[in-house]
């Protein structure tokens, strides 16, 4: 199992981001912390494989936190976080982090990341020396991100639309909402936005009338 501490000072997304992960294959949630000091110490306790890092802490920045992690563990980071000015993105990267998710995103798009990791992990974890192959497969394998969002729509209600498309065969635009509590409208939105992804697709079905557009999950 992929050891993994959650990072962020809102409770709820930090209980949202620990369900993600543990729904995961091969992840497991090991610590939580709210605040850069808390993150420093959990990470200096538990030795986490991996840490999911939110630049938006109360006592100090995310990419403070970055820093002194760097200096007392060999960890993983990704973060994920509201902050998209290209300072911060690009102190990110300067410290080493796998990748930057930016919130809203839906469950589809951190479980990407998630499995790349277990990838690459499990790859590194098989040799003894890193061909030039090996070293292209790691640094160029990244996944594209396809999960991020559209600005208006939240990574809450696209994971409601995401495991409805997933447990169905199909589903229209209506059906969806009926599931989800959400207007027609809404459900419309999202399920086209899976498709543009290309994370879902779309039949036609024909009968009286014009033809209804059936939505189903890419496996």
């Amino acid at each position: 199992m992929i050891r993994v501490l959650v990072v962020d000072d809102d409770f709820m997304v930090a209980k949202v981001h620990s369900g993600y992960v543990g729904k995961t294959p091969g992840f497991e949630v090991v610590g939580v912390a709210h605040t850069g000091a808390d993150a420093v110490r959990a990470v200096e306790a538990l030795r986490p494989d991996l840490v999911l890092l939110d630049i938006y802490l109360p006592d100090r920045d995310g990419v403070s936190v970055l820093r002194e992690l760097r200096a007392v563990a060999d960890t993983d980071v990704i973060v994920i976080s509201a902050a998209n000015d290209v300072e911060t993105v690009r102190a990110a990267m300067r410290g080493g982090v796998l990748h930057y998710l930016i919130k809203p995103f839906t469950y589809a798009a951190l479980y990407d990341q998630l499995r790349h990791f277990a990838g690459l992990h499990e790859r590194l974890s098989a040799l003894s020396e890193a061909g030039q192959s090996d070293v292209d497969q790691v640094f160029g394998g990244r996944p594209a991100g396809a999960g991020a969002l559209p600005k208006g729509l939240s990574g809450e209600t696209a994971t409601l639309v995401e495991e409805v498309l997933r447990a169905s065969d199909d589903v229209s635009a209506a059906e969806c909402a009926a599931r989800t509590d959400i207007s027609r409208v809404s459900a419309r939105r999202y399920l086209e936005h899976f498709v543009s992804t290309a994370q879902a697709d779309v039949r036609l079905r024909y009968g009286t009338g014009r033809p209804e557009r059936r939505y189903y999950w890419r496996a």
